[in-house]
């Protein structure tokens, strides 16, 4: 894999650049976010305004005019290639018992909106009570079982609308 980076720019331009590319930019660092350019005998002042560095996003500021800067390299075009993404929302619509135990505690009633890792129910099983949290945001559609029910292993416990 060669280091090819993929630039868009305001989701409009669009650029390639190779690793030799960047390393012929003529940049001195003024601090850890401003650098200052030369490119064609011109002056360009440049600040990472945000960041953020695991989606390759940023916001720059160069002369005073502000842009929304995407880069992507080659794994990453693979990867949107094969239909997959980082940091894509999970699909999970429906709880299931992992265990065959008893429903101690359901923490949720139909109709109320989840934040992932919120807790949901609480599951006895084997002398030990295991707190089931929200796998996603969303709102609870349905819940097929009750407070006291012994519940079977892969058993539908909730439903996310």
């Amino acid at each position: 894999m060669s280091s090819t980076y993929k630039v868009k720019v305001n989701t409009i331009f669009d650029f390639d650049f190779t690793k030799e590319d960047v390393s012929k930019i003529d940049a001195v660092n003024s601090s850890t976010s401003t650098h200052h350019l030369l490119q064609d005998n011109k002056s360009y002042h440049t600040e990472i305004v945000e960041s953020d560095f695991n989606a390759k996003q940023y916001t720059v500021k160069v002369n005073h005019n502000t842009y929304q800067v995407d880069i992507a390299n080659e794994l990453d075009a693979r990867i949107k290639e094969m239909g997959f993404s980082l940091g894509s929302s999970k699909q999970v619509n429906t709880i299931k018992a992992p265990m065959p135990g008893l429903l101690l505690d359901i923490q949720v009633q139909e109709g109320q909106e989840v934040k992932e890792d919120d807790p949901i129910l609480i599951l006895e099983a084997m002398k030990m009570e295991n707190l089931i949290l929200s796998p996603r945001d969303g709102i609870i559609k349905s819940i097929s079982a009750t407070t006291g029910d012994a519940v079977d292993k892969g058993q539908l416990l909730i439903e996310f609308a």
